[in-house]
């Protein structure tokens, strides 16, 4: 029972911590982690620093603080602001366009950025404006913005992807490479599945036409950003060559090397991101030692969070794979084999969904993440499925109220009171994310293993 215990108290610490006492998720998940080493017993200093080190030492580790840093640094330059000038173009003539163009941007933007009030702060401070603009009320534009908020968790290499990936269940069962692909197509689903929203709202709830002065000819928006759209292109240079055809392409290339050896994912991604990066973005990079010395000061506090985050997140991992997790939840995951796969992703994906309320989608993950991925694979859900099912539910932080960071982000730029949007975007956003959750682990909703 040691760390079935471990895993209750890393789950009532980060709960307490950050949402009792208000403090920030990086400090709760290194008492969450020195709380469940503490059932070590007298091996628990031991247990404790080989844990850690082991966490330290991962390349998932590596990848997550490059993401971050990559994403800081190109949404610094403009890039995003491109990427939304030339979805004005194509959308806001049409009514609705600007609701549009918001969750298109939101998916783009969290495909390479992933935190969800980053995504609100970003987009939503041109978009919200756009939408008032195209005469919709500041709570519709708040509603759609943190409806959106959650996308980027649902896209690989954001920071869920990381945690549930090192969680000790998810472990033995599944690499990198296997779910990258599952986590584009999943990403997807949930950008198409917001758009079916934002037509609902734009139909109800009334939003225009774009004002023609935020309009840019096409052939203007595209021409001075289709740059930046080369960006997101680079990803498919490494993920081709680690998958499917290309994979057995570069294999054959590298004299039998398996080519995902040759090229780990996790550690070119965020490299070809940059170095594309650099190349399209060069003239607005920081200029001299000193701009860049400024720039790194900014982002370094970002860098820092998220490395303790990481870092305590899969040093937590590891303390409970070594007090036996897997092996002292056996007894009670067979209890879900005779259940139907419906009814073990209906019960999970509300338990998760709950859990997103008050935490964000990588602090839900890191808390039970483990269990609800051990739970559905042990009713028959695929392991690739159910890492995709477990994601989504987990995405849901910005529209769980009233505990959703993005939602108080999008209400400020919009200027309005929170409160008039919980129930509407719980009822645009939230349960239909939790019905394609379900869709998605029963096997309705189509994704590559």
């Amino acid at each position: 029972m040691s760390a079935i215990l471990a895993l209750v108290a890393f789950i009532g610490v980060i709960i307490v911590w950050n949402v009792a006492f208000k403090r920030n998720i990086g400090e709760a998940m290194i008492l969450g982690f020195l709380a469940s080493a503490a059932f070590g017993g007298t091996d628990a200093p031991r247990v404790a620093w080989e844990s850690l080190v082991e966490g330290m030492k991962s390349e998932i580790t590596f990848a997550a603080l490059a993401f971050v840093f990559v994403s800081e640094l190109l949404t610094r330059t403009g890039l995003v602001h491109r990427m939304i000038d030339i979805l004005s173009s194509l959308l806001g003539r049409r009514k609705g366009g600007s609701a549009y163009a918001a969750t298109v941007a939101s998916g783009l933007f969290g495909a390479v950025a992933h935190n969800g009030a980053a995504i609100v702060a970003t987009v939503g401070s041109l978009a919200i404006p756009w939408m008032k603009r195209s005469r919709a009320s500041g709570e519709t534009a708040a509603l759609v913005l943190s409806g959106n908020a959650g996308v980027g968790a649902t896209f690989p290499f954001s920071g869920a992807f990381f945690v549930l990936l090192a969680a000790p269940t998810v472990v033995p069962v599944l690499s990198s490479h296997d779910v990258v692909g599952t986590l584009f197509v999943t990403g997807a689903w949930m950008v198409a599945m917001r758009l079916v929203v934002a037509y609902g709202i734009v139909r109800w709830r009334g939003v225009g036409t774009m004002a023609a002065d935020d309009i840019r000819p096409l052939r203007q928006s595209f021409g001075a950003g289709w740059t930046s759209l080369l960006v997101l292109a680079a990803v498919a240079v490494p993920v081709l060559l680690t998958t499917g055809p290309g994979s057995d392409w570069a294999t054959d290339r590298l004299d039998g090397l398996d080519a995902t050896d040759a090229v780990p994912l996790l550690v070119w991604l965020p490299v070809v991101m940059l170095i594309a990066g650099l190349l399209v973005e060069r003239r607005a990079l920081p200029h001299g030692g000193g701009d860049w010395w400024r720039t790194l000061g900014e982002i370094g506090p970002k860098l820092g969070l998220v490395g303790v985050t990481m870092v305590s997140a899969f040093a937590a991992s590891e303390v409970l794979a070594r007090l036996g997790l897997g092996e002292q939840l056996a007894p009670y995951l067979k209890d879900l084999q005779g259940v139907p796969p419906l009814v073990a992703a209906l019960v999970v994906g509300l338990i998760l969904v709950i859990v997103a309320g008050p935490l964000n989608t990588t602090s839900t993950l890191a808390a039970v993440g483990p269990v609800a991925f051990a739970a559905l694979t042990a009713s028959g859900i695929p392991a690739h499925v159910a890492f995709a099912a477990v994601i989504v539910w987990a995405s849901s932080e910005g529209c769980s109220p009233p505990g959703a960071a993005p939602l108080y982000v999008a209400a400020g730029i919009a200027d309005i009171n929170p409160a008039r949007i919980f129930l509407p975007v719980a009822l645009y956003y939230l349960l239909p994310t939790y019905l394609f959750g379900v869709l998605i682990a029963v096997g309705v909703l189509w994704i590559p293993g």
